[in-house]
């Protein structure tokens, strides 16, 4: 069975997060006292329920400020296609359709160069790094 945060639990890591990680001030804010909030803040973090919570928390947070990447390619698109408008109402710029339609090819792998090599070894290079290894106990 979980088990549930006190109301003052709860408010102290949610104080926690917003404070940016100041358990102390977390703590007061929860209405903790100031002498208990000074001495035995942290050991409210070390309660598993609560840092369970916490990181709960911080990961539907963190999803919902970072874009994923699907919503980053949906806006390229837009910008690409020219439905995307600036703070003023105007188009994106040519430069901009182009650097987004970019931004999108990188994405699916278009740019990667390609680099044919010559599978053929010059034997005797392999003999010179043989010997190179072998004098350097290298090889057995």
């Amino acid at each position: 069975m979980d088990k549930k945060l006190t109301p003052k639990q709860k408010a102290f890591a949610d104080y926690y997060i917003e404070n940016g990680g100041n358990a102390t001030q977390a703590a007061i804010k929860a209405g903790y006292s100031k002498k208990y909030a000074n001495t035995n803040a942290n050991k409210l973090l070390q309660n598993t329920t609560i840092s369970k919570y916490i990181e709960e928390r911080n990961k539907i947070i963190e999803s919902e400020r970072i874009a994923s990447i699907t919503e980053v390619k949906e806006y390229w698109t837009r910008v690409m296609r020219g439905e995307e408008k600036d703070q003023f109402g105007l188009d994106a710029s040519l430069q901009d359709r182009n650097k987004a339609a970019e931004s999108l090819a990188k994405t699916y792998g278009m740019f990667i160069n390609k680099i044919e090599s010559d599978n053929k070894i010059n034997v005797s290079s392999t003999k010179k790094l043989d010997s190179i290894l072998e004098q350097m106990g290298g090889t057995e």
